[in-house]
């Protein structure tokens, strides 16, 4: 059965109305929208062909057509306006980016709870390392007899340093004979071969040095281990109780539950895609099959990127999302040093 430019004309228009009403919309309504003039009975025919080829279904035998999620993808992929913020939303974006983020410190609870105060759905944000972090360089810096404060600098250029208290007092040397010891056995090294070569190197360090070193392998180790997890926040879960599918507060719950428990697992966009739009089904977690996920990145530097996301159902308004986000990781990726300016808004456009 062909996929005529009539089908996807009804399809478009059935599917722009569900997103904003949430309603099926019947045969006359539809043939009164179509760009030529059709019949109620015609439309009719073709709603049957479209729910036969699987862009449509009837929950119930009384209820009227809606989208399915290959309608949904059809509609994403083909027949949705793509839609740009005006000058005044683009203003409000770029202001509130300025304002709120200025260092990396809280970064991803910041952006999440900046995003989700643009958006009717929830929203997350999540650091995502490209690549996983080592340590580049030691330094140990005496303060006493009985502390020393090692200080880490990450392959992310991120630098660390802590207060390490001691067991016993430092020896005369110590910090010298164990620094060089870290430089050239624990560099570029993850944690659990951090640890390794730590068993290796117990009868070649006398005992007194072989403490400080234990004591900053190990913290180095932890921040290693620290910067392989995620970082996930979550906000504005409680706009799924204003929507229609979220009636059932038993549903509504069981989602706002996965989003707070359970962050890790949220999409990610595959590879270096700057955007990825899941819908219904095509989302791994089980506890995302009847919603939708729309999800962007932007580049924070130093082989890390930040993911921001949106979760709702399938009739999210998946245009107005996606201008928001994409706008959104452009001007994150900008103020983190890719480009000198954030984007122009749509009134300066050339």
């Amino acid at each position: 059965m062909e996929l005529t430019a009539r089908k996807k004309e009804i399809l478009k228009i059935l599917v722009d109305s569900y997103i904003a009403t949430a309603e099926p919309l019947g045969s006359k309504a539809i043939a009164s929208r179509m760009t030529e003039k059709v019949s109620s009975a015609t439309v009719r025919n073709e709603l049957a062909d479209l729910s036969e080829m699987g862009y449509l279904e009837q929950p119930h035998t009384s209820a009227g057509r809606i989208p399915s999620a290959k309608g949904y993808r059809l509609y994403v992929n083909e027949l949705m306006e793509r839609k740009t913020l005006d000058g005044e939303e683009a203003e409000r974006i770029t202001s509130a980016v300025q304002r709120e983020l200025r260092g990396t410190d809280q970064l991803i609870a910041r952006t999440g709870q900046m995003v989700s105060t643009f958006m009717d759905y929830p929203t997350y944000a999540i650091t995502d390392h490209r690549h996983t972090a080592t340590v580049r360089r030691f330094e140990l810096l005496e303060v006493d007899e009985g502390s020393v404060i090692a200080v880490v600098m990450l392959s992310d250029s991120r630098v660390k340093s802590t207060l390490l208290p001691l067991e016993l007092s430092l020896a005369e040397g110590a910090l010298q004979s164990v620094t060089p010891l870290l430089n050239t056995h624990f560099t570029g090294l993850s944690h659990a071969e951090m640890h390794s070569r730590l068993m290796n190197l117990t009868d070649q360090v006398v005992p007194e040095n072989f403490l400080l070193l234990n004591r900053v392998v190990n913290y180095a180790a932890e921040l290693l281990e620290e910067s392989e997890r995620k970082q996930v926040y979550v906000g504005g879960t409680s706009q799924l109780l204003k929507m229609p599918e979220f009636r059932d507060i038993d549903k509504a719950h069981d989602l706002m539950h996965f989003m707070s428990d359970s962050g890790a697992q949220l999409p990610v966009p595959a590879g270096d895609a700057p955007m990825q739009i899941l819908i219904g089904p095509e989302n791994v977690s089980e506890a995302l099959k009847e919603s939708s996920v729309v999800v962007a990145s932007y580049d924070i530097g130093d082989g890390m990127r930040g993911l921001v996301g949106v979760v709702g159902p399938t009739r999210m308004d998946y245009a107005a999302v996606a201008a928001r986000l994409s706008y959104f990781a452009e001007s994150l990726t900008k103020m983190f040093g890719k480009a000198q300016q954030l984007p122009p808004k749509e009134d300066e456009k050339p």
